[in-house]
């Protein structure tokens, strides 16, 4: 059994902030000049424990490690990873490790009843993707969701058994192991089934995350015979304590991917499905693959971008924002200007409408991705976009200039892992809402995914993230839904220099886009990265989501006399991010440790380590 102790070298350290000074507007333009830590703040934020709203809170410094680094969103899924890592297993193996150990400790995302992507950059060069993605069932329709007047029926592709896709993790973890790992199924599975059959005590951050789905498990027996205690919510220092789930990863050891696929636990959730309204049938798990596929690849400012490809949107949107964003000298307009952010937004409203119009599963639509990635194609967006006017969703059509392309007639959860030989892997897997469609098979212990609202239920229609998507994302018998899941490594002169993702559903791909450009035009540190404030646009609604104290007061009124539409953010991402190297791009290492790892602040429950 791996060692589930956390990692020597791990250690906590005071949070530091600092305060932006000497603001100055030109004309549109916030120029940020003087950040400088305020160690007195530090030594209040120790006692008191607390953030001051009215500071901008800056990170500490990344944690640091010379062999490797493990990001995840829970702590004990973290330790794991570093002891397959020490234990000389590569950063796939970890990744597996991971994957397992977070379906126990973080069951509101990590998960064996969903599915995800993988972005693997590999020492000796070569880079490739895993498909993991969720299927709908062969009995599944395209307007299953659509009452007799062609309405569409509220919760029915989010709660219960028929919004559930065929799921995929197991399936893709083993794909993953068998071709690229060097560790046995059982060393890498062993760690989670003793989580899973011991337990392991709540945090606040654990019982914060199930306390969310208090009402949800009310209305399934089977979660909440595990995830509440005597019908009431876990309290702090409890024990979570999951034996249905600790047999079904034994079966898997036991088995592989057959006990899932063709074995008790698929039957198990196949009856399941049955009982509670579901169309899961044996030949939907019995046929189900995962898949390789060569991801895609973009340059900014003279940095490869390594992503997801479709059924991912994730890879395409991000390179294209960055592609339009790559003329503007964002540097010099000044990090959080209104002219900036305005250029950011703009990118983003045309890129998401490219998203929701042109992409979907490759193996049933044709994707017109070399156009998308196209610079000339940027630059024909470019154009279109005004330095002092906001663009207005509605008149960016498909099929209307420039975006006149030729076509065919939350919650989430990310992490991170890169190893001393420099294998990089890039993990995004989810159940789509927060504890999926909010039910577990009975006694498999396994939480399944509400994926098919990831579909387009009709024309029109919001999904669950307030997407408003097109045909080529409709239901079909064993088709994957378009995904916004982006699991980006970053390479330079054929070396990886980042790896980088988040959960959040459809705010996933400007929270890449952010990390990416805070890294590579404000030279901000990884962990800067991930804590700085953020804004989201997604073309359909107008409004653009600005998290609480990410713009002045008069960078605001200058967006809102541009035409922009600012509102309140979605609930947190927590991004999980690595540089090697040192610290920040351009830095210097700190003595001889080569990993710089950085958890996301916005929840409480990740850690970063290495050794």
């Amino acid at each position: 059994m791996l060692n589930m102790q956390l990692p020597s070298t791990v250690q906590l350290q005071p949070l530091l902030y600092f305060a932006r000074c000497k603001q100055k507007n030109l004309a549109t333009t916030r120029q940020v000049a003087c950040s400088s830590s305020l160690s007195i703040l530090s030594l209040l934020s120790l006692l008191l424990g607390a953030i001051s709203p009215l500071v901008q809170a800056a990170s500490p410094l990344p944690v640091a490690a010379k062999n490797g680094m493990v990001v995840t969103a829970h702590h004990l899924a973290t330790q794991v990873g570093v002891d397959v890592l020490k234990q000389g297993g590569n950063a796939i193996d970890a990744a597996v490790a991971v994957g397992y150990a977070l379906a126990v400790v973080y069951p509101a995302a990590g998960n064996l009843g969903g599915g995800g992507f993988m972005t693997l950059q590999l020492a000796d060069g070569r880079k490739t993707f895993v498909d993991f993605r969720e299927t709908a069932p062969f009995a599944a329709t395209q307007d299953m969701y659509l009452d007799d007047k062609s309405q569409v029926i509220p919760k029915r592709s989010t709660h219960g058994y028929l919004a559930v896709g065929v799921p995929g993790t197991v399936a893709g973890l083993e794909l993953a192991r068998t071709r690229y790992g060097t560790m046995s199924l059982k060393q890498l599975i062993t760690p989670a089934i003793h989580l899973a059959d011991k337990g392991f005590t709540l945090n606040q951050g654990d019982v914060d995350m199930l306390t969310l789905a208090t009402d949800m498990f009310h209305h399934d027996k089977a979660s909440a015979a595990i995830f509440l205690n005597h019908d009431k919510p876990f309290q702090p220092g409890e024990h979570l304590v999951q034996k249905d789930l600790a047999k079904s990863l034994t079966l898997i050891r036991q088995q592989g991917s057959r006990a899932f696929y063709n074995g008790a636990i698929g039957q198990a959730i196949i009856t399941a499905s049955q009982q509670g309204g579901g169309i899961l049938s044996k030949a939907d798990f019995a046929s189900y693959q995962a898949r390789e596929l060569a991801p895609i690849a973009c340059d900014y400012r003279g940095y490869q971008i390594l992503s997801a490809p479709p059924p991912s949107s994730g890879g395409v949107v991000v390179c294209e924002i960055l592609n339009i964003l790559e003329a503007y000298p964002l540097k010099e307009l000044g990090y959080l200007s209104a002219q900036a952010v305005h250029y950011q937004i703009e990118a983003m409203r045309h890129a998401y409408a490219d998203r929701n119009n042109y992409l979907g599963d490759p193996s049933f639509v044709t994707n017109p991705v070399e156009l998308l990635l196209d610079k000339t194609y940027a630059a024909k967006i470019r154009a279109t976009i005004q330095p002092d006017q906001a663009g207005d969703s509605l008149a960016i059509k498909p099929g209307v200039s420039p975006h006149d392309i030729p076509t065919e007639g939350t919650n989430t959860t990310h992490y991170s892992i890169v190893d001393k030989a420099g294998n990089a892997v890039s993990v995004t897997y989810t159940l789509n809402g927060w504890f999926g469609a909010g039910v577990t098979a009975k006694n498999t212990g396994i939480l399944l995914n509400n994926e098919m609202d990831d579909f387009t239920t009709k024309r029109g229609v919001p999904n669950l993230f307030g997407l408003v998507q097109g045909s080529k994302n409709a239901i079909a018998p064993g088709k994957r839904p378009l995904s916004s899941m982006s699991p980006t490594i970053v390479t330079r002169d054929g070396k990886p220099v980042m790896v980088i993702g988040t959960p959040g559903g459809s705010r996933i791909i400007t929270v890449v886009v952010h990390a990416i450009i805070n890294v590579i035009d404000y030279g901000m540190s990884i962990q800067e990265a991930v804590n700085a404030p953020r804004f989201h646009q997604q073309w359909l609604p107008e409004t653009t989501e600005v998290e609480t104290y990410a713009l002045s007061p008069d960078t605001r009124k200058i967006l809102i006399g541009m035409g922009h539409k600012l509102g309140n953010p979605q609930p947190a991402n927590h991004a999980a991010g690595i540089l090697l190297g040192a610290p920040s791009l351009g830095g210097k290492p700190i003595g001889d440790n080569h990993f710089y790892g950085a958890i996301d602040p916005r929840r409480t429950t990740g850690l970063a380590a290495g050794y």
